[in-house]
């Protein structure tokens, strides 16, 4: 299992589509086998799409990042904050769930874009 999280500091970076960073953690029968962070460079959703990721946790995530998400088969779970380590811990021991009221980044106030679509 390789899992993503759009990361800044230690924390889950709380917009999807604006994170200045991913944290990837590849995983094997249940225990974190390797980490890396890389920086997005602007490139936001490509970072998570290559690379083999099959889960995704995140805060708010836009409808066409989501879109893009579910077309390259990943999991998604939404509506995630606080420590980035400490949420794929809650995520192997089964106890992290999917926000699905998270999905659409509601948290912005006038025009904001999502990812490159705009949020409703």
């Amino acid at each position: 299992m390789k899992i993503a999280i759009p990361y800044q500091n230690g924390q889950v970076f709380p917009h999807f589509g604006h994170a200045p960073q991913f944290k990837f953690y590849t995983i094997e029968s249940g225990m974190i086998l390797h980490t890396e962070v890389v920086e997005t460079a602007g490139s936001g959703h490509s970072a998570v799409m290559r690379g083999g990721v099959d889960t995704l946790i995140c805060g708010s995530i836009g409808a066409g990042a989501q879109t893009a998400v579910a077309g390259a088969n990943i999991r998604l779970y939404a509506g995630v904050s606080g420590d980035a380590d400490k949420a794929v811990l809650a995520l192997l021991a089964g106890k992290l769930v999917h926000d699905p009221t998270a999905v659409h980044c509601g948290h912005h106030d006038g025009e904001h874009h999502c990812g490159g679509h705009h949020c409703h």
